[in-house]
């Protein structure tokens, strides 16, 4: 096993659930160690990421705990197999300039099954046109320097790429009318930018739906922005959401069910995809 600094969050994903997978049947770090014939130290390790696991460990360890959900074993080798991986992904070469939780973000995008976003504000990050995004980080307190916005410009606009896989998974937006209305730069850039969001709707995977003020209340109004990213099991799934120094990453199957609840409940409050189409284009007509 070879250590890894500092990991990534897929990594410390990983490592937590060989650790639940643990403490589901009840073993100390010792027992367990015993099991495996190793220390407490590289059980330790890499249950908090620090130590790379091979699928064939994953697997291992997976029998030793008596863990029958083969899918679930299978989802967690697949992700044990990444860092292996000779090829070298596009977010690695902003490793040293940006925080370590967009990159984190670009790769459970990229790594996900299907993903259903929750917008109040402004547009999705991954729907966002060049001058919109601009905008966008122009409001940064403190203000950005012209090198790091412009890095943070492309970054996020290299994150569209996902949309564009030869398998791409299914994308699910839901939009708040206070988003489409919001003002990020001027006239020009709202209604290119709402233009763009018509044309990504058109996508095969892409379904994006407007949820308008006459909806009324909605659940975790509270939060401005939420994603939730399908992995290839339910276990595996993940909520990301803003917060002031970057995203945070929740996954505790409570966690879970509220915020899979708080996604349903705004769809259904939401138009259909078609409505929705014609509620962008009604609000660019009032511009």
């Amino acid at each position: 096993m070879s250590i890894r600094r500092p990991p990534t969050e897929r990594q410390r994903r990983l490592g937590a659930e060989l650790r639940k997978m643990r403490e589901r049947v009840c073993l100390s770090l010792a027992e367990a160690a015993a099991l495996h014939r190793t220390d407490k130290t590289t059980i330790s390790n890499t249950e908090s990421g620090r130590f790379g696991v091979s699928a064939d460990g994953v697997r291992v360890w997976a029998g030793n705990y008596s863990c029958s959900d083969h899918e679930y074993v299978d989802a967690l080798a697949e992700m044990a197999k990444e860092r292996r991986a000779a090829s070298r992904n596009w977010w690695d070469e902003y490793r040293d300039v940006l925080a370590a939780t967009a990159l984190d973000l670009a790769e459970m995008e990229y790594c996900a099954v299907g993903l259903r976003g929750v917008q109040i504000t402004h547009m999705p990050g991954m729907l966002q046109a060049e001058d919109y995004t601009r905008a966008v980080f122009q409001e940064a307190v403190p203000s950005l320097a012209p090198t790091d916005l412009d890095r943070k410009i492309d970054f996020r606009m290299k994150r569209r790429g996902v949309l564009e896989l030869s398998q791409p998974p299914e994308y699910i937006f839901l939009v708040h009318e206070a988003a489409l209305r919001m003002r990020f730069g001027p006239n020009a850039v709202i209604k290119a930018q709402l233009g763009y969001l018509l044309e990504q709707s058109e996508r095969e995977n892409v379904s994006i739906h407007v949820v308008p003020f006459a909806a009324g209340s909605y659940p975790s109004s509270g939060s401005s922005s939420t994603l939730y990213v399908q992995g290839p099991v339910p276990q595996l799934d993940t909520v990301q959401i803003d917060v002031p120094t970057g995203s945070t990453f929740l996954h505790s199957e409570t966690r879970l069910v509220n915020y899979r609840t708080v996604v349903e409940r705004m769809q259904l409050l939401a138009l259909g995809p078609r409505s929705s189409r014609d509620f962008v284009r009604s609000v660019m007509r009032q511009l």
